[in-house]
């Protein structure tokens, strides 16, 4: 990763803090006129956005992490130690993400990003729900991302941890990957019913040992796992970032280009994210350096790191994206009427 602004990755991030609401406006009119006057507007999304998806978040209150630390399960040493565990988990995210259906927050975003042109707004995702514009196989017939599915414009749209749809060998001598792999499941063990992941896990789940400690008993016996067919030696993993792992470099360079092109950038969505994980949430810092008001929408108050210390000119909406966002940009992207049967 080669970004000016951003100097480290992996699990840094900053102390928790309570929001600070007392000088952030709640007001929906005061937020339009700042829109209106914004040239230039970033959004960095999280887990959030795609709730009223269905799919569970990352990190809230009720996420489908809270039996597991993600800084823990989610990272290669993971994957070594019980990789049908960390499977399992992505298998479940996959099935959800392709039977979902994209929120009117995805579709207002969407049409902010056709009328704002690509110098004008540019939304990065730290969601692994999508695929990279990048690699969509024409023609587009595959069960896209929710954001594609939404009609993102591509060029507008930057995936930060990458895809679930993308699979590569876990073996680092192998170059091995998968583009666009929409099939689920990817093998009879991992097939998502109730009955199936109870089944699995409930060896490890009664077992005394934390699941890093390899005397646990494993999920899925790895010659039930899906294993590479050009290396035929290595597992395959999901191909998304893990804590650790490097950000795309392409992306983060993208993204640089954009900041640095405009000198400025006027306001920043941060719309369903803690903002604690690094360094994706160093954006909310190296937009306001830029300039930015901040305008966070998130369904928790208590748990936010670089978007906890909103100003005067800030703004603060708490409850669900898929409600707020639509209003918020209204006068921009008109009532969306247009997409609501399409909508979860």
């Amino acid at each position: 990763m080669t970004s000016k602004y951003i100097s480290s990755f992996g699990t840094m991030r900053p102390p928790k803090r309570e929001v600070g609401m007392s000088k952030a406006s709640t007001s929906i009119p005061e937020f339009h006129t700042a829109l209106l006057n914004s040239k230039r507007i970033l959004a960095l999304c999280g887990a959030g956005l795609s709730a009223a998806s269905g799919l569970d978040t990352f990190r809230g209150k009720g996420g489908m992490w809270r039996n597991y630390r993600a800084t823990s399960l989610a990272t290669p040493e993971a994957f070594e130690n019980d990789p049908g565990l960390v499977w399992l988990f992505y298998a479940l995210r996959r099935h959800q993400a392709l039977n979902a259906k994209p929120n009117m927050a995805h579709f207002a975003l969407a049409e902010l990003a056709r009328q704002k042109g690509e110098e004008g707004f540019q939304c990065l995702s730290q969601n692994v729900d999508g695929t990279p514009p990048t690699l969509l196989s024409p023609p587009h017939t595959n069960p896209l991302g929710l954001s594609q599915r939404a009609s993102h414009p591509p060029s507008q749209l930057k995936l930060l941890h990458s895809t679930l749809f993308n699979l590569k060998c876990f073996n680092d001598s192998c170059t091995y990957l998968d583009i666009d792999n929409f099939t689920d499941p990817l093998c009879p063990a991992l097939t998502i019913t109730p009955e199936n992941i109870e089944t699995r896990l409930a060896p490890a789940a009664k077992s005394m040992h934390n699941h890093l400690d390899p005397r646990r008993p494993k999920a899925i016996p790895e010659d039930e796992l899906p294993h590479c067919p050009s290396c035929e030696t290595g597992l395959l993993r999901p191909g998304v970032v893990w804590f650790g792992e490097a950000l795309p470099s392409e992306t983060i360079e993208g993204i640089d280009e954009w900041i640095e092109a405009g000198e400025s950038v006027d306001l920043i969505l941060v719309i369903g994210t803690t903002a604690t994980v690094w360094p994706a949430s160093s954006y909310v810092e190296i937009a306001r350096r830029f300039g930015a008001k901040v305008a966070v929408v998130n369904m928790d108050d208590g748990e936010l790191g670089s978007a906890s210390d909103l100003r005067e000119g800030d703004f603060w909406f708490q409850g669900d994206a898929a409600v707020l966002v639509p209003q918020m940009l209204e006068p921009v992207v008109g009532d969306l009427k247009q997409f609501k049967e399409l909508a979860a």
